[in-house]
This record gives C-alpha cells, sequence and structure tokens, in this order.
C-alpha cells in the first residue's frame, strides 16, 4: 500500500516538474536563459544545460521512477 502511494506521489511530482520546465522554456527567462547559457558555453567551452531542461529532465526521472515502483506493487513484488 506504502509503495503504491509513493509511485503515485513520484508520477504525480515528475509530471508536475515536466510541466514546470515546460512552461518555463516557452517563457521569456526560457529563451533568455537558452541565450545566455548558449552565449557562454561558446565564451568558456563549458557544458552547461538551461535550467528549465533540469526541471524537464528531473520530471521524467520521477515519473519513470513512479511508474516502475506501480509496475512492481502490480505485480506482486
Amino acid at each position: 500500500m506504502l509503495t503504491k502511494f509513493i509511485g503515485i506521489l513520484l508520477v504525480v511530482g515528475g509530471v508536475w516538474l515536466f510541466a514546470q520546465g515546460w512552461s518555463r522554456k516557452d517563457s521569456v527567462m526560457g529563451s533568455l536563459s537558452e541565450t545566455g547559457t548558449s552565449l557562454a558555453n561558446k565564451f568558456d567551452g563549458g557544458s552547461r544545460t538551461p535550467k528549465h531542461m533540469v526541471y524537464m529532465g528531473g520530471g521524467v526521472i520521477l515519473a519513470a521512477s513512479g511508474a516502475v515502483l506501480l509496475a512492481r506493487n502490480k505485480r506482486g513484488g
């Protein structure tokens, strides 16, 4: 029961985090972040990523983890 609750919580949190990243990507802050990151990477050769990409990636990881927990719980594992 607890595993199922945690799985649902992870999926919901992952979807929410992904949606936050997606909305930031389409905003003015997202486009400024992409431009600033691109310029900084060209200046010093670093490998930075915009904040919205981190949000979206984290959301996918959380949602996938929750889905795995739910699948394992459904199988009885």
